[in-house]
Order: structure tokens, then sequence, then C-alpha cells
């Protein structure tokens, strides 16, 4: 994915990145993994640094700007997420075949609805050894859901354009804010200022660091 930087040329400084849903929803998923519970803890007690203001980014966000429900998802995570079709610009588990299964051969039982994973083991149920194989089926798409819906996945809507400052925090950009910034930056001559485009891939994202 491509970042647009608003670059100091006199101080050598960004002053923000413009971006888009696909970056943005790449920086709000480190959230969506439990550490995001643990952030929440780290931000109430000033600690958080970077990811703290991430965490802020999406307190603070307006509900028209996030898709329906994400909001908590991101804020108080239960369990690991993949997200929704998300741009993790991270290399992907190689996906192995499942792990043999093995039931009880003693069919006509009703009761003997065990399964094991060791061919050797005796069923609880009627001691028969549990050898008779079972055959894996591959269930849909965990994204039906989203196609279901007609939207786009991800957290959040992609008609918007976002800033996203060096310290990780995030805002729907607009020319207010880009001239309140210029403005606190103390930037001398709008000459000053240069628009460069990047590349953000599996190197940027690894570190996970700010510009």
């Amino acid at each position: 994915m491509s970042l647009k930087l608003l670059v100091d040329q006199r101080i050598h400084k960004v002053l923000f990145a413009e971006a888009g849903k696909d970056f943005v929803d790449f920086l709000f998923h480190c959230l969506a993994l439990p550490v995001g519970t643990v952030i929440s803890f780290l931000t109430n007690g000033g600690t958080a640094g970077s990811l703290g203001n991430l965490y802020k980014s999406i307190e603070n966000l307006n509900d028209i700007y996030l898709k329906p429900n994400q909001k908590e998802t991101l804020l108080k995570p239960k369990l690991p997420s993949s997200g929704p079709e998300l741009p993790l610009l991270l290399p992907e588990a190689s996906s192995s075949a499942p792990a043999d299964y093995y039931r009880c051969p003693n069919s006509s039982a009703s009761r003997c609805n065990y399964v094991t994973d060791t061919p050797s083991a005796k069923c609880p149920c009627c001691n028969y050894i549990m050898s008779t194989g079972l055959s894996w089926v591959v269930g849909p798409a965990a994204s039906s859901s989203s196609e279901a819906s007609g939207s786009e996945g991800g957290y959040v809507k992609g008609v918007i354009t976002y800033m996203v400052m060096d310290d990780l925090v995030v805002k729907p950009m607009s020319t207010i804010s880009c001239i309140t910034l210029i403005n606190k930056f103390n930037v001398q001559e709008i000459g000053d200022l240069e628009e460069k485009v990047i590349d953000f891939g599996m190197d940027e994202a690894r570190p996970a660091t700010p510009f």
C-alpha cells in the first residue's frame, strides 16, 4: 500500500501521512489482538506510548467513521482475531492439513461418539480400539458474512481519507486539520513543504514503528 507524506524539508520532519482505509485498518487491527486489552490499562497509567495514542484515536473517532460494532471489538477484544479481510502485511502461517482423527468402529452404539487423534486409543464407551479414520471437510469461507452485507471488510469506512501522525494519532482528514497542524509545527514557508509518496509493505509492518 502507499502513503502520502507531508514533509517539512527545512527541519526534515514528517508532519503527517495521508492514508486510506487499508493502512488505517492495518493499524487498528493491532488492537484487535489481545494486546488491545493490555493497552487499555497502560493508557490509563500514561505508559502506552504510540500504541496508547492509537487506542485513544479509536476512542475519540466518531462512530460515523467506523463500521457497526467495530469500536468495542478494537477497544475490548476478547479473543484473537484475524480481522475481516484485512491487509495484515505479515507472512501468513503455512496452511497445513489437519491432524488425522479416528472414531470407534462400533457404529451401532449411538453413545460411541468419541473422537481421538491416536488410532490405538480405546473407546470409553465400549472399549473398542478407535481405529476408524475420519475425513476432514473444509467449511465455507469466513468472509461470507461481509459479502452478504454487500460492504467491504475491515474496521473503517473507505470513503474517508485519514491523517496519521508519527506518534500514531489517527484522525479524519480535513482542510482545517491540515492548517491547524501546519500552525502547530510552526511551518515558516509553505514552499518548505514537500509531498512524498512511500510504499508500506512487509518490511515496514514487521517492526510496527512510526514513520
